[in-house]
Order: C-alpha cells, then sequence, then structure tokens
C-alpha cells in the first residue's frame, strides 16, 4: 500500500527530474531523443521558472513525476496547464498514483482558473490512452501536432 504524498521539486533536484525523464523516454522507446542534462533543466525549470515539477511520493521516496506549464487559449481567454510528462516508476503503476497525479493537477488548474488540462500521447501507447480515456480524457481527433526544431527552426528564424 502507498503512503502517497506530493512535493513540488526546488533546486537540487535536477537530477532526480532527468532521471524519470530518461525512464519514461526508454518506456517510449525514445531514449536516444534525450538530450536535456541537470544544467539544463536547473536554468529552464528552476532559474527561468518555465516549467513545474511535481513529485509523487510514497513516505520520502519519490515514485513519479508530472511535469507541467502554462499555456494561454485565446478561445478560452485564460490559461491552461499542458502536462508535458506524466510517469510512474513499474513497481507503483497500477495503484492509483498516476490518477492522483491526475487529480492534483485538475485541482491546482481548478484553484487557478484555468480552462483546461491537456497533453499529448504516442498513438501506440495503448495502455496510458485507456488509462487517460478512463480519466475522461478526449482525444482531438480533428488535431494534427506540428513541430519545427533542430535546424528547421535555425532556419524559420533566419526567413526574411
Amino acid at each position: 500500500m502507498v503512503d502517497l504524498k506530493f512535493r513540488y521539486a526546488q533546486k537540487g533536484d535536477e537530477r532526480l527530474i532527468l532521471r524519470f525523464i530518461k525512464e519514461l523516454a526508454e518506456y517510449e522507446g525514445l531514449a536516444r531523443e534525450v538530450v536535456a542534462d541537470c544544467e539544463t533543466l536547473s536554468k529552464w525549470i528552476f532559474d527561468m521558472g518555465r516549467a513545474k515539477v511535481l513529485f509523487a511520493l510514497d513516505g520520502e521516496e519519490e515514485i513519479g513525476f508530472a511535469l507541467y506549464f502554462y499555456n494561454f487559449s485565446t478561445f478560452l481567454g485564460r490559461s491552461g496547464i499542458y502536462l508535458e510528462d506524466l510517469y510512474v516508476s513499474p513497481e507503483y503503476r497500477k495503484q492509483g498514483v498516476g490518477k492522483a497525479l491526475l487529480k492534483k493537477l485538475a485541482r491546482t488548474a481548478e484553484a487557478e482558473g484555468c480552462g483546461r488540462l491537456e497533453w499529448w500521447c504516442l498513438d501506440e501507447n495503448l495502455p496510458s490512452i485507456e488509462f487517460y480515456t478512463a480519466m475522461g480524457a478526449q482525444a482531438m481527433d480533428r488535431w494534427t501536432v506540428y513541430r519545427v526544431s533542430g535546424d528547421g527552426l535555425k532556419k524559420l528564424a533566419e526567413r526574411d
């Protein structure tokens, strides 16, 4: 039985955050794409305040995390929470930890007057899709994600 608690990350937690990021990437088959390091996480999460990390704990041990940031909906005229990553260590899955993290984020969104909580999920990640839909989430079927990164981002920025 999990003695579930939560705490927000603070400076000094970069190594733990990176560990969870790498475990998630491994689970998704995307480990080769992780280029983040502790210094970069410290700068963007703590120094610049661009994201927040919520840890789930069993007693004093961190067993999962949710990394999120605020976006803005022009249609709603208010912020929302964008959940970038949700991860629970394998030995703690199916014990309500993921559900508790989502509920905590939903409560945060409600308390702060946010208009929505949203995230992306890989199409082939069927266990997560089943979990999310069971929690009441709906797929946004009419939307396609577009991305510009790396050299493409640099080229776009340099265009006249």
